[in-house]
């Protein structure tokens, strides 16, 4: 699938049964357990052996399943709602993509604690390689055939599997940390890079290859990011990207946080996303709810959501001009965050970390005046963009860095779990609030910005054209917002509205269990994608009928890209590196969590 061969999208179609169909005619339907959910598509649990021939069908098949969109595991050993399932003490989902279907399938396997083993999808996906990597580093569940099965978000000398149950989640469960000399040296000798461990060569038949660390700290790298160049004069022979250095343990976290206090911390995972990180996780925990928010929530969550979409790029934009030598524009796009964080801070209270969605709702309603600072902020911008192309982008020093550096095709993103900006500067029209519209996107009028050579410059204007179209978004939710409550009244919002808390005493009993326990959500599992600042970005959650989450997958898009890289960048110069790192748009902590 390339750039020149356009793709219908159909509408999106949930809990599609078609596959299972054609699943059971091809395996046979003894071959699977279908295991009912609120994830919006089949859930298909397989055993083990059958495993790489039923992923292989998938990849194969008419409509394939083109993008393996996520991969990872669950401890299954404490769970208590598994009627139906087959017995596990741990497992690993497979989540699957296909466009010519518009719908996903998942696929399960059940493995117990004595034998945890599985071949290596890497055959079929290639961006299977961090993903189980990541498993293996958060369970201990091994993949036969891995090429280089080893610690992927901690340390190399870490002991244990952090996200089994029976691993602390708080420090306080540790005994105190020390480091001595002994132990520090021991530290810095495991981060040092051996190439024969990557299969890497230290020199060709008449020369040395020269091994460069970028980062962990260099301006460049966007963040506590380290990628090892292997190189021959100036020219990228490989490279092996090293993550990790952000990595907080915010999955570990949700199973200690009620359903409504980890909102916060989804904040934290972009950074520079603001609610729009809120937006997954609280529409995930809507499903598994029942709940249904008034159309006015729908609009205040798509303008604050878009509102951040503009922030996000902003940063980008000039951070990527930066990158590419020059130094002005960098402030412009700051001053203009300025006036944008002006209206965030009035409508929630903050700027960076507003934690302002709710289940069921927003904080708090739209304050008084609101629509005049977004009138200002509609009637600023247009042209400002307007003279960031002018000035900054039709540069011939920046287009001669950018043009025909680092580009891939679509079926070459698709095959990384490229999503986004990036995958559209490929051709390719697919976002998701057009595709699978959520949060009323549907209601409004937008275009899809597109390019078609998938290089570091078209990825650019891809953010470019975003930012012009999340005006037009904004400016029909200040034109068209809805009247009506700012929360769903339904018994698992959080919390319930204060003034019937005064009125009605079995109001304040869940209001005080709420605020106190908190919302206990029924036994179920629940997946919400949304199309985020840097991609697709989703939280899959299982609920095991408590006032916490089980099991808080949360997946990312600058995870694939940044795994990406080295099958991009090979025989690239150490500059084009640089171009292409700046045209990513990635934040660590929204890689690492």
């Amino acid at each position: 699938m390339t750039a020149d061969r356009a793709l219908y999208i159909p509408p999106y179609k949930a809990d599609d049964q078609d596959i299972v169909v054609e699943l059971n005619a091809r395996f046979g339907a003894e071959t699977f357990t279908l295991q009912p959910s609120l994830t919006g598509m089949p859930v298909l649990w397989v055993p083990r052996e059958r495993l790489l021939e039923v992923l292989g069908f998938l990849r194969q098949v008419a409509k394939p399943y083109v993008m393996l969109y996520d991969l990872h595991g669950v401890d299954e050993r404490l769970r208590t709602h598994r009627q139906g399932l087959p017995d596990a003490d741990f497992s690993v989902f497979y989540h699957l993509m296909s466009l010519e279907r518009n719908s996903d399938v998942m696929i399960k396997v059940a493995l117990k604690e004595s034998d945890l083993s599985l071949p290596t999808a890497t055959s079929v996906w290639p961006n299977a390689n961090w993903y189980e990597r990541e498993v293996w580093d958060m369970y201990g569940i091994d993949f036969r055939g891995h090429p280089h099965l080893a610690r992927m978000l901690m340390p190399p000398t870490w002991e244990g599997h952090p996200l089994r149950k029976d691993y602390p989640a708080r420090a306080t469960e540790f005994d105190p940390y020390a480091l001595n000399a002994a132990k520090q040296d021991l530290e810095q000798e495991a981060l040092r890079f051996k190439p024969e461990d990557w299969g890497m060569k230290r020199g060709s038949e008449h020369e040395d290859y020269m091994f460069l660390n970028l980062g962990p700290n260099h301006p460049s790298a966007h963040g506590a990011f380290r990628i090892i160049l292997q190189l021959d004069g100036e020219e990228i022979v490989d490279c092996v990207p090293e993550i990790g250095y952000h990595h907080r343990g915010a999955e570990k976290m949700a199973e200690r946080q009620s359903w409504h206090s980890f909102i916060p911390y989804t904040d934290r995972i972009d950074y520079l996303g603001g609610v729009m990180n809120n937006l997954p996780y609280v529409l995930a925990v809507e499903k598994l709810a029942g709940i249904k928010v008034p159309a006015r929530v729908d609009f205040i969550r798509v303008m604050m959501a878009e509102f951040f979409r503009i922030q996000n790029h902003l940063l980008y934009l000039g951070t990527y001009i930066q990158d590419v030598g020059a130094m002005t524009p960098v402030f412009f796009t700051f001053t203009d965050r300025q006036r944008a964080y002006k209206v965030i801070e009035a409508i929630t209270g903050f700027r960076m970390h507003p934690a302002w969605y709710r289940i069921g709702g927003v904080a708090h309603d739209l304050p008084r005046g609101w629509d005049r600072l977004v009138r200002e902020f509609l009637d600023w911008m247009p042209k400002r963009l307007a003279e960031y192309e002018k000035a900054a982008l039709k540069n011939s020093i920046l287009r001669g860095r950018t043009i025909g550096v680092a580009a891939y095709n679509t079926r070459e993103a698709l095959e990384w779990g490229v999503t986004g900006a990036g995958l559209r500067a490929t051709g390719l029209d697919f976002d998701l609030r057009k595709t699978r519209p959520y949060s009323g996107y549907e209601h409004f009028e937008f275009e899809v910005p597109l390019a078609a050579n998938g290089d570091a410059y078209d990825r650019c204007m891809v953010k470019m054209g975003e930012m012009r179209e999340s005006l037009r978004i904004i400016e029909q939710c200040l034109k068209h917002m809805p009247e009506g409550p700012y929360k769903a009244d339904h018994p698992l919002t959080t919390p319930p509205p204060k003034e019937r808390t005064l009125q009605h005493i079995e109001t304040m009993i869940t209001h005080f269990l709420q605020v106190s326990w908190g919302p206990v959500m029924p036994a179920n599992e629940s997946l919400q994608m949304i199309e985020a600042t840097k991609g697709i970005n989703s939280y899959y959650l299982t609920s095991d009928g408590s006032t916490m989450s089980y099991r808080t997958r949360i997946r990312t898009p600058s995870f694939p890209h940044l795994q990406q890289i080295p099958s991009v960048i090979r025989g690239s110069m150490v500059a084009d590196l640089i171009a292409y790192l700046g045209s990513i748009d990635f934040v660590m902590a929204d890689v690492d969590r």
